[in-house]
């Protein structure tokens, strides 16, 4: 009698489910328990992948730490940066802390990993010429030229982020008191001054071309900036647009929407802004992260010494 082999179903398969099963369910916990945002759950959620990547056919209940320590030096030869890696193995962290609440392990062994020494890191600025140069660069000639000058002059006046920006509705912008309402990271909002020229800027695009991009998309978006199908701009799209106005002006590849975000601190404590007060605009919860800004332009502290030292 001929013998029925039971067909053993591949390990690789088995691990993808596995791994998929995995991440749903921590994204999962993630929204519902610790209440992140979505950006948050999507940035850990990448990490996750590239660690699923990396694990292969491996199963996480038989890593050891010495298995664990190829993980960052693997990250490091896919030429992602220090900072990058040390934001890997902490969500990796909080991975095996959910695991074992599942009661999946029992010890968590990514609490020993070591991650690289980060250097302070000097955020690259514009001058405020360069600033001036990068607002004028959408030309009527470009579609959407209004909004695009919009997008820019927000991103200077406010210092938010561009994931901010994205998400910034029309009632979040108070155009006649001048200001508008960020919601920042953990969804924790702020008010944040808007200039003469950014307001200007807003009021333009809203009268003459958000109205026509709004009425191409039911139900109408809530966002300020539109695409031209009339949905919310992505974030992704704006770095686009703005690499895209700093290579029309001559400036570096590197220019992106966190250099205006820099500048904009820069330029407030060079002309005399507290602090404190830029940490609260920028939303940052320690002011320890403020504080670079303090190493990045001296002429504040030049002028200081000349004005007040005796042997200056």
């Amino acid at each position: 009698m001929k013998r029925i082999r039971k067909k053993m179903k591949p390990r690789r398969a088995t691990a993808d489910r596995e791994a998929s099963r995995w991440c749903e369910d921590f994204a999962h916990y993630l929204r519902s328990e610790c209440h992140l945002a979505a950006n948050t759950v999507e940035a850990y959620s990448r990490d996750l992948g590239r660690f699923f990547l990396w694990l292969d056919k491996r199963r996480i209940q038989q890593l050891r730490v010495n298995d664990l320590v190829g993980y960052p030096a693997w990250l490091t030869e896919q030429s992602l940066a220090p900072k990058s890696v040390t934001r890997h193995v902490a969500s990796l962290r909080v991975f095996f802390r959910y695991l074992q609440l599942e009661g999946a392990l029992t010890d968590n062994q990514a609490d020993l990993l070591a991650t690289p020494k980060l250097w302070q890191r000097v955020p690259q600025v514009l001058s405020v010429k360069q600033v001036a140069e990068l607002l004028q660069a959408p030309r009527r000639a470009d579609p959407w030229w209004m909004r695009d000058r919009a997008i820019l002059e927000l991103l200077y006046a406010s210092g938010c982020r561009v994931s901010e920006l994205a998400t910034l509705r029309v009632c979040d912008v108070h155009l006649d008191e001048r200001y508008c309402i960020c919601h920042g990271k953990g969804d924790k909002q702020r008010i944040v001054p808007l200039g003469a020229n950014a307001v200007d800027a807003v009021q333009r695009y809203l009268k003459d071309e958000r109205a026509e991009l709004a009425s191409r998309r039911e139900p109408t978006s809530q966002r300020l900036v539109l695409s031209a199908r009339g949905a919310g701009l992505r974030r992704e799209r704006i770095w686009e647009l703005i690499k895209r106005y700093a290579a029309r002006v001559g400036m570096p590849a590197e220019i992106s929407p966190h250099s205006l975000r820099h500048s904009f601190a820069t330029h407030l404590l060079a002309g005399g802004a507290d602090l404190r007060q830029v940490q609260e605009m920028l939303g940052h919860a320690s002011i320890a992260t403020t504080q670079i800004y303090t190493h990045v332009d001296h002429t504040r502290l030049k002028k200081v010494h000349e004005a007040f030292h005796p042997r200056a």
